[in-house]
């Protein structure tokens, strides 16, 4: 991990202040033991992870003011785990679960460099056999719907781990897989909407997604 460069930076959220170190840009990478690339992840994709991206921070909004009151939280594909860090400054039941062999060690150190309580973490594939996190009332993800073929993996993996009524977030940019990946989620007893963020002022640019919500 040495030969890695680091992007440290302050995101503001009111009075709340979340410090991150994330990638300098994606075109970091750090595989000598092929972890990753025994994983399936190639060298173009290792350092989407550890990068800061527009929908992370919508969604790290949205959670800003949500009911967290006798909630257990599962942040999906976290990558960076900007929703996760500010749930857990709030003292939310927050579990973060990612992909990537190198996202928990980033949790980690950002929850070092905000001085936060432990996040427990699970490195897990949703493709994979039945795991221990269990069920859960709130599920959030950001840009999830990578590829076509994330929609039912997706949808599997939620079904999994949602409970008997549970509300799903999860923030879209706009890849082109949410019109059916909603459709998937109706069919499995979930009621859809969507809209856009109520703001975007702490964007560089306007965001193209949407924000999808599913309840049972």
């Amino acid at each position: 991990m040495s030969s890695l460069r680091f992007r440290y930076q302050t995101i503001e959220f009111g009075g709340i202040d979340i410090h991150l170190r994330s990638l300098r840009d994606n075109q970091e990478f750090s595989d000598d033991k092929d972890e990753a690339a025994n994983l399936g992840i190639s060298s173009a994709a290792w350092p989407l992870f550890g990068i800061l991206w527009a929908s992370g921070q919508v969604l790290a909004h949205r959670m800003l003011d949500f009911d967290i009151a006798n909630k257990r939280i599962l942040e999906v594909g976290c990558g960076i785990a900007l929703a996760s860090h500010l749930l857990n400054n709030r003292h939310a039941d927050i579990t973060a679960t990612d992909y990537h062999p190198e996202a928990g060690n980033f949790l980690d150190e950002n929850v070092r460099l905000n001085h936060g309580e432990h996040i427990p973490f699970v490195r897990t594939g949703w493709a994979d056999e039945q795991s221990s996190l269990g069920k859960f009332d709130v599920i959030i993800g950001s840009d999830l719907l990578y590829e076509s073929e994330h929609v039912d993996l997706l949808a599997h993996f939620l079904q999994q781990h949602a409970a008997t009524h549970c509300e799903i977030i999860v923030v879209d940019p706009g890849r082109g897989h949410h019109a059916r990946f909603s459709k998937k989620m109706i069919r499995l007893g979930f009621v859809h909407s969507q809209h856009k963020p109520e703001t975007e002022t702490y964007l560089d640019k306007p965001f193209g997604g949407q924000v999808l919500r599913y309840v049972r």
